[in-house]
């Protein structure tokens, strides 16, 4: 590894595996399967397959929405993919999400399965499909769209770019943490601004742009984000932290970011969920009582 500030890239990139920081044994430069394993089935029309990261929860919120809605149709199984064990190159996942990146979710409700991966696309799937949570036409839905969207080319620049060198990468490279922490600020300035006109980002209702937003950003909001609460002066953004405080009240959020979650409290982990009850029965606390 050269020092950063000697480095010429070279003529053609080669792949060093020893180059890659704490996530160096699951990234690599093509895709596919690595082992062959099926997937779980559980009994519901809904099969989500994911992990308790703020993408796996956008979703694990929304399902719990839905039911709350009375949508008995979105009762779903949770399945824990352990990605730094590689379960997202399994065969089985890679049949649903070919960029095997989680959350991945198998409508079983009709008579042909049908696959969607990327988490927007399936808060999208989800809400056309219940007619929930997303403005059926004109300016509302365009509003309510260009938040979500918003936040899927907005994120991997507070995840990929300013989490991993802050976090993650090997060494502290300044340069690199300084551009990600002012993209990062300004992100949050643009949502900041918006929450002062609104109760929710797309207008006077909850809808699914608020799930995409609030599991990155109304987190780092309240400084749970790679420690860097400080750092970033999160705290001055008060319109976020309004929003992020309503939502996280929410049962429906509470329960969503406890699904597929396999850290922090034992009582806040719900590793896999396959009923309604199974927050009250399975909840790493209960199972563990000494933990």
């Amino acid at each position: 590894m050269s020092d950063t500030q000697d480095y010429t890239p070279p003529a053609v990139w080669t792949w060093n595996q020893a180059n890659g920081g704490k996530f160096a044994n699951i990234n690599r430069p093509v895709a596919g399967p690595t082992h062959d394993k099926e997937l779980p089935v559980g009994r519901h029309p809904l099969q989500l397959y994911s992990l308790g990261t703020p993408n796996g929860v956008k979703v694990t919120v929304m399902l719990e929405e839905l039911l709350a809605l009375g949508h008995a149709g979105a009762e779903y199984d949770a399945w824990l993919i352990d990605i730094n064990k590689g379960d997202q190159f399994s065969s089985g996942f890679v049949g649903i999400n070919p960029n095997s990146k989680i959350p991945a979710l198998l409508d079983r409700s009709g008579p042909n399965p049908v696959r969607v991966f990327e988490s927007g696309a399936i808060l999208v799937y989800l809400a056309e499909k219940f007619g929930a949570l997303l403005p059926a036409e004109g300016a509302a839905r365009a509003e309510c769209l260009s938040w979500l969207f918003w936040q899927m080319g907005s994120t991997p620049f507070l995840g990929g770019g300013f989490g991993h060198f802050y976090t993650y990468a090997p060494f502290k490279i300044e340069y690199a943490i300084d551009r990600y922490a002012m993209e990062v600020k300004r992100q949050m300035d643009v949502l900041d601004r918006r929450l002062a006109e609104t109760r929710f980002l797309a207008g006077d209702d909850y809808t699914v742009a608020d799930i995409a937003v609030w599991p990155w950003y109304g987190a780092l909001a309240k400084g749970q984000t790679y420690g860097a609460g400080e750092f970033l002066q999160v705290h001055t953004y008060t319109h976020v932290v309004r929003w992020a405080d309503e939502i996280a009240q929410r049962p429906t959020a509470r329960r969503g970011r406890m699904v597929n979650r396999t850290w922090g409290e034992p009582s806040s982990q719900l590793h896999e969920r396959h009923a309604a009850g199974d927050f009250d029965t399975k909840t790493q606390d209960r199972l563990n009582p000494t933990a």
